[in-house]
């Protein structure tokens, strides 16, 4: 599986990054879910040179020309909630891709910090033989990644998956790599060391849900 970890060359990635971390730029809501959607544009581009082109011959109003075009047939995929702006920077370039949205959520146990991941909703069309964009801000542990892939299996088998997040802990990027297929291409914004009893990637940047929509109840 490739890893591809943008904090590894310096990009207008690396400034949008600054802002989703800064506790002091993390106050505007509609900054922190433009950034999100800034950095999923330019995953977008990133992910579209991999993909497979074919020649389209169109007409244009001098004569005809040959163009390329993308071949792959794309489903953009993402968790709920804190996923919604990162899937739109996506779709504004893959505005052809047909569209996917599982709902995962922490339910923690009545004592101490443990919890489970439960799936309650899927809306998702046919993914036989198609490119899988699987996006979701954080990567955390990787557990409720795997679960949301799992549930998308139910609607086929994808021919090539690729996994993209914003920041993901080294213990998710393992776990991704032991437990995905090996057709598998896992984007990244920043990789960090830790991740805390919270199951929070540190640093991090928080709760990307409530930084984006507001705290819930």
């Amino acid at each position: 599986m490739e890893v591809i970890n943008f904090a590894e060359r310096d990009s207008l990635v690396s400034r949008y990054m600054m802002e989703l971390r800064d506790v002091n730029v993390q106050n505007d809501p509609m900054r922190f879910r433009a950034n999100l959607c800034r950095i999923g544009e330019i995953m977008a581009y990133e992910v579209s040179r991999c993909l497979n082109y074919k020649d389209v011959a169109i007409q244009t109003p001098l004569g005809p020309c040959v163009c390329r075009d993308i071949d792959d047939k794309v489903v953009l995929a993402t968790i709920m909630r804190a996923g919604i702006p990162f899937h739109q920077g996506f779709l504004n370039y893959f505005d052809r891709a047909e569209n996917a949205f599982v709902s995962a959520y922490r339910k923690y146990k009545e004592k101490g910090d443990s919890f489970d991941v439960l799936i309650e909703y899927l809306a998702s069309p046919r993914l036989d033989g198609k490119t899988l964009l699987l996006v979701d801000p954080m990567l955390a542990t990787g557990s409720s990644m795997e679960l949301a892939y799992k549930a998308l299996l139910t609607k086929g088998n994808p021919q090539a998956i690729h996994i993209c997040s914003v920041i993901a802990s080294r213990q998710s990027v393992d776990y991704v790599k032991a437990h995905f297929p090996e057709h598998t291409t896992l984007w990244v914004g920043a990789i960090d060391d830790e991740v805390n009893a919270h199951s929070y990637i540190v640093p991090g940047l928080g709760d990307a849900g409530d930084l984006a929509y507001g705290v819930k109840d």
